[in-house]
């Protein structure tokens, strides 16, 4: 018994206490961040698209941006019994999906990992797993029964981070 399934889509966050899997495809240049609490066994993921939100005046989903989403996400993981000292991390995405090399966009996934890496830093969150960078879109899966973290790239097998 796998539990409910619950895709997060861009720009979105969700958490999960009990059995369950939380998902998110479409990894490109965006990263995903796996928060879990082993003790309370309380998941959360999130799907970054963007690295700053003071870069922009009109900022309505604040779970767009690195430095909005995560500290919204643990807001909503302590609902449900969480302990910011029992939380870990895994990241996953941040490819350059085109190769051009007077492209803008090419450099947001390097500057969306760096950005989600200095979040968990300033909240002290431990970073134990990643698969950052390459050419390739991922799709992530945290399982919330015990916090392991699959990691899909296109073309290839699952991998554990």
């Amino acid at each position: 018994m796998v539990g409910k399934v619950v895709k997060v889509k861009i720009a979105e966050y969700h958490v999960l206490k009990g059995e369950g899997i939380l998902m998110t495809i479409g990894l490109g240049s965006c990263v995903g961040i796996a928060l879990y609490d082993a003790k309370a066994k309380v998941a959360g993921l999130a799907h970054i698209l963007l690295p700053d939100s003071q870069q922009f005046v009109k900022r309505d989903n604040l779970g767009k941006y690195a430095d909005t989403a995560i500290p919204l996400l643990i807001q909503e993981m302590k609902k449900l019994g969480a302990d910011i000292r029992s939380i870990q991390s895994k990241i996953a995405g941040g490819s350059a999906l085109f190769q051009s090399q007077n492209n803008h966009i090419n450099g947001i996934g390097i500057r969306n990992v760096e950005a989600v890496k200095t979040a968990l830093q300033e909240l002290e969150l431990p970073l134990v797993g990643s698969d950052t960078g390459g050419s390739a879109g991922r799709t992530m899966q945290l399982f919330s029964k015990d916090g392991k973290v699959l990691v899909k790239a296109v073309g290839s097998g699952p991998i554990k981070i």
